[in-house]
């Protein structure tokens, strides 16, 4: 395998691009899986292990260019390694069984369609740091780093926290859903989407390399318009939801 670094950014360009273009298009198009599932596009499978294939696909990926890649690796690219592993595992393995997704079915396309995209944002992290980077010790001194590893952290809290108090919602009638008070959600419909979106955005500022930014913008351009449709759900599904609330950035989205 050998493509130099002009080449990878030259295709993130584009893949950033796409990203860019399919934002205000998914505004449109709600991905039927979850409270918005339906039976449309056609055939389904377990919405737990399809959630289980699909992420699963991004830490696979990314640790097989990583850690195939020869010679030494900057203890940097470790850390960032480290990192998307430490979201990726508890994504693919941890997540989809703490859930309340038992005889819920997410359809096939949205799966293969979700396949895609992590291969394509874990192989280019991937390669990046198991091929082209050449971080040093000193990066760790760098303000990038710091204000990326802070949000980062900080995303990855209030994803986690967001997540564990919606699966806690429901407990003792999983099948009916309430509004969500609170934290982070008196003020947003989706704290979970904000967490991730900082998480990401945190990642890129901290590698500061573009597959980093390309997954942090596919990251915006899928989370962005998936809050908007649960906002919009939980306004149509509730006459008592808040009014103020928006549905991922407080005070403005």
């Amino acid at each position: 395998m050998d493509i130099s670094i002009v080449q990878l950014n030259t295709f993130m360009y584009a893949w950033i691009g796409l990203a860019i273009v399919i934002l205000p298009i998914q505004f449109f198009i709600t991905a039927p899986y979850g409270r918005h599932y339906n039976t449309a596009w056609g055939k389904s499978m377990s919405n737990r292990w399809g959630w289980v294939i699909m992420e699963a696909v991004s830490i696979i990926g990314l640790s097989i260019l990583f850690l195939g890649a020869p010679g030494e690796k900057s203890l940097f690219a470790w850390v960032a390694y480290g990192l998307w592993a430490l979201h990726y595992v508890y994504r693919s393995f941890i997540f989809p069984f703490r859930t309340r997704t038992k005889d819920k079915f997410i359809p096939i396309g949205i799966v293969a369609s979700a396949i895609f995209f992590n291969l394509i944002n874990a192989g280019t992290n991937g390669y990046y740091l198991g091929y082209l980077e050449t971080y040093t010790n000193d990066w760790f001194f760098d303000l990038r780093f710091i204000i990326g590893i802070i949000l980062f952290i900080t995303g990855m809290l209030i994803n986690f926290f967001a997540d564990n108090y919606l699966i806690h919602l429901r407990n003792g009638n999983p099948n009916v859903y309430l509004i969500p008070r609170g934290g982070l959600f008196e003020y947003i419909s989706c704290p979970n989407h904000f967490g991730e979106i900082l998480e990401w955005i945190g990642f890129a500022i901290m590698c500061w390399n573009l597959p980093a930014l390309g997954f942090a913008v596919w990251t915006v351009a899928n989370l962005v318009p998936r809050a908007w449709s649960h906002h919009k759900w939980y306004r149509k599904t509730f006459s008592d939801y808040p009014e103020k609330r928006k549905a991922i950035f407080p005070g403005f989205l």
